[in-house]
């Protein structure tokens, strides 16, 4: 039975305003769903439901902007469904912008960071390992259990504004230790030394979430200097494929030390090894060339681009003269272009032909001039999704084959991945 703190109770019955009462009713419905004895404090929130899907989206906040609420705790925002930065960009229905950008403001209006952003842990402060947190967006949701080891169960749309104004969540799902276990152990193949490295940890993770589904794993045998980036990549695939919200990365991630403590001194379930051609195939999955296909853009940064990201692209881009030879887009927040533009690497890629795009992503939102032929991309969430979302077809490789691409006007990915039947 759920037993609710007099706090608690009066914000039901009102106290705090008629929008906290709804945020809090929304909370209690899902504690009782979750069966939780209690509900838990927060220290922050990120809502995914600034992204426009229709007059529900924008009907439910302008209910509390009427109301007068409030969000109770430091909130991000992720992406919207357009960029704020360079609104010249969009190319969809003239209504459809302004319903967005009024969602968009409306968030605002609640106290929410105008972040717009699908990596809040990029930002300058994040939650440290053990903070009970309330997270959307699959692939935020997925780093922060995993990489910074905070706690927070997938929040939803509404769930997650609900949350933020009332700072609590059922205490159930991965705010509670024992849940957080591993019961299947994932054995990576030794690539740390390949060229292809970034896209093997997308395709790693995407056959962890097929594999997985919503089991924690752990993981084995990933490379000692694995980065943030790379674990970034690998869970917004596996949270893309699967229902993954949590893994462990023995020897790399906060709750897994050893593979003992990723296990908590349980058993696995089953052990599941992956093999090189194993990734080389997914890579073959995601790629839909031909002979006569033609390349219409290269898109980057699903998830948001990184500072670190943008400074291995610009160093790939050294190696290059000429022009592109199709249009490029890099997705990115706010705040790592504000620091690119400090440090003039914005605006020297921009000079060779990048456009960044940012608040936004190319594969929810018609940003993109050509998308007819194919879209290649280094991004296992772009690779899965835009084919249904904007209707393209993909190319997927590294990040330098999708630079050598760019700069040859086709599509250049290493022969070994053409070769897996």
């Amino acid at each position: 039975m759920l037993e609710l703190t007099e706090h608690d109770e009066a914000t039901l019955n009102g106290a705090s305003g008629a929008g906290a009462a709804l945020a809090m009713r929304i909370v209690v419905a899902t504690a009782h769903v979750m069966n939780a004895r209690r509900l838990v404090d927060i220290c922050c929130a990120h809502i995914d439901g600034c992204l426009y899907h229709g007059d529900v989206s924008l009907d439910f906040v302008e209910r509390f902007v009427a109301a007068g609420t409030r969000v109770a705790v430091p909130t991000t925002l992720n992406v919207g469904s357009l960029d704020l930065i360079h609104p010249e960009l969009f190319r969809g229905n003239a209504d459809t912008a302004r319903a967005a950008k009024r969602l968009m403001d409306a968030h605002l209006e609640l106290g929410c960071e105008a972040t717009f952003t699908c990596a809040p842990y990029q930002l300058k402060h994040r939650p440290r390992a053990g903070d009970q947190i309330a997270w959307a967006e699959s692939n935020a949701i997925v780093f922060a259990n995993s990489v910074l080891g905070a706690r927070t169960s997938r929040y939803g749309d509404f769930l997650d504004l609900a949350a933020a104004i009332t700072a609590r969540v059922p205490y159930a799902g991965l705010h509670v230790t024992e849940n957080r276990a591993a019961r299947v152990v994932v054995e990576a193949p030794n690539f740390s030394a390949s060229a292809r490295r970034d896209a093997y940890f997308a395709a790693l993770g995407f056959i962890l979430g097929q594999t997985a589904g919503a089991t924690i794993a752990a993981i084995t045998g990933l490379p000692a200097d694995t980065t943030e980036d790379e674990l970034k990549s690998l869970g917004a695939a596996a949270a893309s494929s699967g229902a993954v919200a949590l893994f462990h990365a023995v020897g790399i991630t906060p709750e897994a030390a050893t593979l003992d403590d990723a296990l908590q001194r349980g058993r696995p379930e089953r052990t599941i090894a992956v093999s090189e051609a194993d990734l080389l195939a997914v890579h073959r999955q995601w790629n839909h060339t031909r002979a006569d296909s033609t390349l219409a853009a290269i898109s980057l940064g699903t998830p948001h681009f990184s500072v670190d990201e943008f400074r291995k692209l610009d160093a790939l881009f050294d190696a290059y003269t000429g022009p592109l030879r199709c249009d490029f887009y890099v997705n990115t927040s706010r705040f790592v272009l504000w620091q690119m533009e400090d440090e003039g690497l914005a605006q020297r890629l921009s000079a060779r032909g990048v456009q960044i795009v940012v608040d936004t992503c190319t594969y929810i939102t018609p940003v993109m001039k050509r998308i007819s032929g194919l879209v290649m991309t280094n991004s296992g969430k772009w690779a899965h999704y835009a084919p249904s979302n904007i209707g393209v077809s993909v190319a997927f490789g590294s990040m330098s084959e999708c630079v050598r691409s760019a700069f040859e006007g086709r599509v250049c990915i290493d022969e070994s991945v053409r070769q897996i039947q």
